[in-house]
């Protein structure tokens, strides 16, 4: 058998190529619409019988809130000394696994088309070929899944910590009589809903694909073997 490379485009023109050239180009902008994200929400502080303040809630990718500074320290607001005030919550953990899953989806589709692409002939001359991209393409099935459903968490945990109930629980001074605060211009997350959108549009993609790899194992035609040979039945007796 020969292992050389081979280029042969026909691959992309069945489902199993072309649906792998989809994942290479949903996983990049999945991880593209969240990494390096960086927004800020101008909240207004309005004193009882004083000038009104004004502060930034600035966020930016992996979203560490906990290390974001809303306030400086010792910082005059409202004629008040305010501490230094940090935002609460961290999504840090969910959003690098969801870009780290993408980044890896990525690569394992460049991969897999290099090898539909140049060495067909000895993927579908083998058994180990199928059998191992058909357990990857489950697993990263079963990946986008949970991160995505992380990263939904996550970003939602951001959006709850820099809206008004967030910095009226974050900020101590916003719950002194005479005082009020309100997040009066928000930063577009538009960017970071897509992700999730992308990140379950994934999801669906590699499920799909899953199916399309699993014709290719010995798996499958074994099953269509056995149930071709049951339906023809045992041959006639000859008398």
């Amino acid at each position: 058998m020969q292992t050389g490379f081979r280029l042969n485009l026909t691959p992309v023109k069945e489902p199993l190529g072309f649906v792998k050239v989809v994942e290479w180009l949903t996983a990049v902008l999945a991880f593209g619409t969240c990494g390096g994200y960086t927004g800020r929400n101008v909240v207004s502080i309005f004193c009882d019988g004083s000038g009104n303040e004004t502060l930034s809630a600035t966020f930016t990718y992996p979203f560490r809130l906990n290390q974001e500074r809303l306030v400086e320290n010792n910082t005059t607001l409202c004629n008040r000394t305010v501490a230094e005030t940090h935002l609460v919550g961290d999504s840090s953990s969910s959003v690098e696994f969801f870009v780290a899953v993408a980044v890896l989806a990525f690569l394992y589709s460049m991969v897999a088309l290099l090898v539909y692409l140049g060495y067909m002939h000895v993927y579908r001359d083998s058994d180990f070929g199928p059998m191992f991209d058909f357990v990857l393409t489950a697993a990263f099935a079963f990946l986008w899944l949970v991160c995505s459903s992380a990263w939904a968490r996550g970003l939602q945990t951001v959006k709850d910590a820099t809206s008004t109930a967030g910095i009226d629980s974050t900020l101590a001074l916003c719950t002194d009589g005479g005082v009020k605060c309100e997040v009066t211009e928000y930063a577009s997350m538009r960017s970071l809903n897509i992700s999730v959108v992308f990140g379950y549009l994934n999801l669906l993609i590699w499920v799909g694909n899953a199916w399309f790899v699993y014709k290719e194992t010995r798996w499958h035609s074994q099953k269509v073997n056995a149930q071709q040979a049951a339906g023809r039945g045992p041959a006639p007796a000859h008398i």
